[in-house]
């Protein structure tokens, strides 16, 4: 698609002119007009038959994990294995600490970052049963 197509970001539909963001996100077009966004991507017949054929990835279920929410230095870890506390881990980023609590009951099954260990984001810090 080149810029001599269209009018970058002018469209008439039923006599309006509606002002579209558009930018390219490499194979897709991303179109954005009144808080909404929509990406579009424009397929060969085959490769849209192939397309619907690919299994979906789902996201891992971390629903038993405590994750590093942002990069950092584990400054303490309150809680060992086959533990159930309320205060979990203490977390110091850009001089900040930041106290990790659970959010239900639940057991510690494994600690996996250590006191003066540097994390990044989503690595793992403990795992539940």
């Amino acid at each position: 698609m080149s810029g001599s197509d269209f009018p970058p970001g002018r469209f008439h539909v039923s006599g309006e002119v509606m002002g579209v963001k558009i930018n390219l996100v490499g194979s897709a077009i991303r179109l954005r007009w009144c808080g909404m966004d929509v990406t579009a991507r424009v397929r060969s017949p085959r490769v849209a038959e192939l397309t619907r054929l690919m299994p979906k990835k789902l996201p891992p279920d971390t629903s038993k994990m405590l994750l590093c929410p942002m990069p950092g230095v584990i400054t303490s870890v309150s809680v060992k294995a086959g533990d159930a506390g309320q205060t979990l881990a203490t977390v110091e980023a850009m001089k900040m600490e930041n106290v990790l609590k659970a959010e239900r009951q639940g057991i510690v099954k494994r600690v996996s970052a250590s006191q003066g260990q540097s994390l990044a984001v989503d690595e793992l810090i403990m795992e539940f049963e």
